[in-house]
């Protein structure tokens, strides 16, 4: 149904949305450690059902960096609403809404539903395929942990996949995606 068409658009979005989300963090005193993608869900769905009431998860991705067991102090999360055919992005931090942001641009990609795993097991399953990548001792960096359904799984697009982009100094990123269900390697790529 998506096929590479909306593999393209897909990730031409995410890559905008990640720039939508990124919205500077206000800084005070007593934050609280990174968390798991998850922390923030219950929170932006409460703040996405008083926007509108048929509106459903569909991305979620870091807002700020990542840390060695996949958290983030700041995670950024889209919903989509039929009824308005709009999409809003909330972006929680210490258990509360820092940024909530209208997409100008058109994003009705399939909603997450339940069941997918947090961003520190998703890191988990990606580790043997990172070390495979970058076998001689090199400085990685996890830059990007998006979680989606509808993109780059032509076998499945109806899956659900957090994929996970890796910077290293003088290498093509390295993109391992893992299926948010029960959290195996689906693919990696080089870009």
């Amino acid at each position: 149904m998506y096929g590479r068409r909306f593999l393209s658009a897909a990730l031409a979005r995410a890559v905008m949305l990640g720039a939508v989300l990124a919205l500077p963090a206000p800084a005070w005193a007593g934050s609280q450690p990174p968390v798991g993608a998850r922390a923030g869900v219950d929170l932006a769905r409460a703040a996405a059902r008083s926007w509108a009431a048929d509106a459903s998860l569909i991305y979620i991705e870091n807002d700020e960096p990542l840390d060695a067991a996949g958290h983030a102090a700041r995670w950024g999360y889209l919903f989509y609403s039929p009824a308005r055919d709009l999409a809003r992005a909330w972006s929680v931090r210490d258990g509360r809404i820092v940024a909530a942001e209208d997409l100008a641009m058109r994003f009705s990609a399939p909603s997450l539903g339940a069941g997918w795993i947090d961003s520190d097991a998703a890191l988990t399953a990606a580790r043997p395929e990172v070390q495979k990548a970058f076998a001689h001792p090199v400085e990685t960096r996890l830059s990007t942990m998006l979680l989606l359904r509808g993109a780059f799984d032509d076998d499945d697009p109806d899956r659900a996949t957090w994929t996970l982009v890796y910077t290293a100094p003088g290498a093509p990123g390295l993109y391992v995606m893992i299926d948010a269900r029960d959290g195996r390697v689906r693919r990696t790529w080089r870009g």
